[in-house]
């Protein structure tokens, strides 16, 4: 198989407020939208995009017809300082507060409207107890 686009799809119940919280927090912007569907692709970045469906649409199998649960994006940035100081000003719930991990993140991690929950991200130097466990 030969991919020739990836991006995540959340399924909710909420999609017009969705899709505006990616719009207004994470600088997206709609190429496609209708009160069911709309695709988001980044304004700083063609290559990310991303998608919110309304849960109950007739093209989601009949067993799929409910929000999304238990998923984790991540965004990896260049300052998540700012952008925590940016989305904390906000007023976005923060679930995890801003701290560097030693395989090699400083991050935090906040959610959407529909439950989905927001790691941004800034690779950090790894601690010696982490390095051996990355491929080179």
């Amino acid at each position: 198989m030969k991919t020739t686009s990836y991006y995540p799809v959340i399924a909710t119940d909420r999609v017009a407020e969705t899709a505006d919280f990616y719009r207004g927090h994470f600088r997206f912007a709609a190429v496609f939208e209708a009160d069911w569907y709309v695709h988001l692709r980044s304004t700083e970045d063609e290559n990310v995009n991303l998608a919110i469906l309304d849960c109950r649409h007739d093209s989601v199998p009949e067993e799929g017809r409910r929000p999304v649960q238990g998923l984790l994006l991540n965004f990896e940035v260049e300052d998540v300082d700012a952008e925590y100081a940016r989305l904390t000003a906000a007023g976005l719930p923060i679930l995890l507060a801003l701290r560097d991990e030693p395989w090699g993140q400083r991050h935090f991690i906040t959610r959407d409207p529909s439950g989905v929950m927001i790691d941004v991200i800034k690779v950090i130097p790894v601690s010696p107890e982490f390095a051996e466990q990355y491929s080179e």
